[in-house]
């Protein structure tokens, strides 16, 4: 259902400041510093030329290495598989450019304002995102318990469904301070969120999403707690998140990420490419026009790294799968950090045992969607007995959960996105070939549109993914669960490297998993920026005293420490 709560303002409204995902554990404008004339500082000209490993090719690692050689750095990237990581676009043979399958990131929130910084400066076009009862999502059917409910706007439900937004609305309010955060972040009143966030932290790290629900009146029947697991707010059912830490859905609903959503048009993967092949109008040391691609032969990453260690003096030593082997002064990891225990052979000096200890114990969240490219979106013709359309994107119980309809030109292929599924969900998919998981889709939606043929309107091959089984990935994205706020304030500060033994340091992490926000893009872009500067710090250099960076403030806005 809609969100039940106050929604973002969109980034380029003029009213006001947006919501955004700075905060609540580590409140820094990162758009601001972006944005600043004085740029993100500067390294002494003897280091100029020196040459990063920047492990991974998703966004975190293209935005890394994108800022990194604007700094006067040499940048060297290493990716197993493809630029993009999880910005994964598919394009289905003999359809238009813009007809595309997301199968990962797909939806944008306007909060995400410095991933926007990036759209904006590749020159991205972006649409809305037809999530459940989103102004741009012509009609939404809800189909629980064998019944379904279609609607327009959230006024068209039954009394229940209203009821069990204004349970969450209540509940926020009452035992989160929903309104005073949402205020303080969008006022960017970095003591009044730090107070009222380290409150929380204490109180609820060990709670879970539904334990938090049962502990308020507002949700003390389980009828509701069902609906509300089943439909959810903003993007749909969160019943999948249940079992997660409450300080991850609170992150989400304080910076507005779950709303307003947008997708970029003709894919994501777009933007780490052009990051990958753009110019940059402001460098150091480089001569003008030099890009990424341009600093690697052919225009290629290296091979995907296979081995880690550290050698003498200070150094970080990379063996990638071609069996080339090179040594540098310092290094960013920006691949899912699983990988670290598994894909890759690691010298254990390349973290203190507490960072060890926080990246095994990272929880990862399985996901899997499938997707249809269809000759036209005929779910907007309508009904003749009815007049309501004839499909809608569809929240359900049964195994597809929630299928969405990408596409509104009635002359042009469309995609519809079958099936998108979390965690169990998700787990329930994973023995199925692709045409297995197409037929069970095809038979729910057959129960809930008993008149429609949506077979007959298939165009092509269907395409799926199930990140948990994914070799690279291992998971969607990062869930922490209750009582991992520790392991997580351990990774997210470990770019500010004066608090470390000299021997670990140079050895930097990045990545959404590494973020308070993992799952969003937004905190790829954050983290990415958070190793920028620990780079350049260790190489000696120094933002510009008018636009300190995230660890020059860290003292200042460091998350809470909770006692062992």
């Amino acid at each position: 259902m809609t969100s039940a709560v106050p929604t973002a303002i969109h980034h380029d409204e003029p009213a006001g400041r947006p919501i955004t995902m700075f905060g609540p554990d580590f409140p820094f404008a990162y758009d601001e510093y972006l944005a600043h004339p004085a740029g993100l500082g500067s390294i002494p000209a003897d280091r100029h030329g020196t040459e990063v490993a920047v492990i991974g090719g998703g966004l975190s690692g293209i935005v890394t290495a994108y800022e990194l050689m604007k700094l006067g750095l040499r940048p060297v990237v290493y990716e197993i598989a493809e630029i993009g990581g999880r910005l994964r676009t598919v394009r289905f043979p003999g359809c238009p450019g813009d007809v595309v399958a997301e199968m990962g990131a797909m939806r944008f929130p306007p909060a995400s304002t410095t991933l926007f910084h990036y759209i904006d400066k590749v020159g991205l076009e972006t649409t809305p995102f037809p999530n459940p009862l989103a102004p741009a999502t012509p009609s939404t059917v809800v189909d629980l318990k064998g019944r379904s409910h279609y609607a327009r706007t959230a006024a068209d439900l039954p009394e229940v469904f209203g009821g069990v937004a204004t349970a969450w609305e209540r509940t926020l309010e009452e035992h989160a301070r929903f309104t005073a955060m949402q205020t303080a972040i969008r006022d960017r009143d970095t003591k009044t969120i730090k107070k009222l966030w380290n409150d929380l932290v204490p109180r609820l790290d060990n709670q879970t999403f539904y334990g938090f629900l049962c502990d308020s009146p507002a949700f003390s029947s389980f009828r509701d707690r069902e609906i509300f697991g089943q439909v959810g707010f903003g993007t749909g059912g969160w019943d999948t998140d249940f079992p997660n830490s409450i300080l991850e859905i609170l992150r989400v609903v304080y910076t507005g990420a779950d709303d307003e959503h947008r997708s970029i048009v003709g894919g994501s993967r777009q933007l780490p490419l052009r990051l990958w092949e753009r110019a940059p109008e402001r460098l150091a040391h480089w001569p003008a026009g030099t890009s990424l691609s341009s600093l690697h032969e052919g225009g290629r990453p290296r091979p995907g790294v296979v081995r880690l260690h550290r050698t003498a003096p200070n150094n970080v030593t990379v063996t990638d799968e071609s069996g080339h082997i090179h040594t540098f002064p310092a290094a960013v990891f920006t691949a899912q950090s699983w990988l670290l225990l598994s894909k890759i052979a690691c010298d254990e000096a390349l973290f203190p045992i507490d960072h060890w200890t926080a990246i095994e114990r990272t929880h990862y969240m399985e996901s899997s969607k499938v997707f249809v490219p269809v000759d036209r979106p005929f779910w907007l013709d309508p009904d003749p007995v009815t007049g309501r359309d004839t499909m809608s994107m569809t929240l359900t119980d049964r195994m597809p959960r929630g299928t969405y309809l990408l596409g509104t030109d009635p002359d042009s292929p469309a995609v519809i996105c079958l099936s998108y599924t979390w965690a169990d969900d998700s787990l329930k998919w994973l023995p199925l070939s692709v045409a297995e998981r197409v037929e069970v889709m095809l038979q729910s939606l057959r129960e809930i549109y008993p008149g429609v043929d949506v077979r007959r309107h298939i165009i092509g091959d269907p395409v799926t993914v199930s990140w948990e089984a994914e070799p690279h990935f291992m998971g969607a994205f990062k869930a922490n669960l209750p009582g991992h706020y520790r392991y997580q304030e351990r990774l997210f500060t470990h770019f500010a490297q004066h608090r470390l033994e000299p021997r670990f340091r140079g050895v930097f992490l990045a990545g959404d998993d590494v973020s308070w926000t993992a799952g969003w893009a937004e905190g790829a872009v954050q983290t990415a920026l958070n190793a920028v500067w620990g780079v350049q710090r260790h190489f000696g250099g120094a933002a510009d005293p008018a636009n300190p960076g995230p660890g020059d403030l860290f003292d200042d806005i460091a998350p809470i420490v909770l006692p062992d």
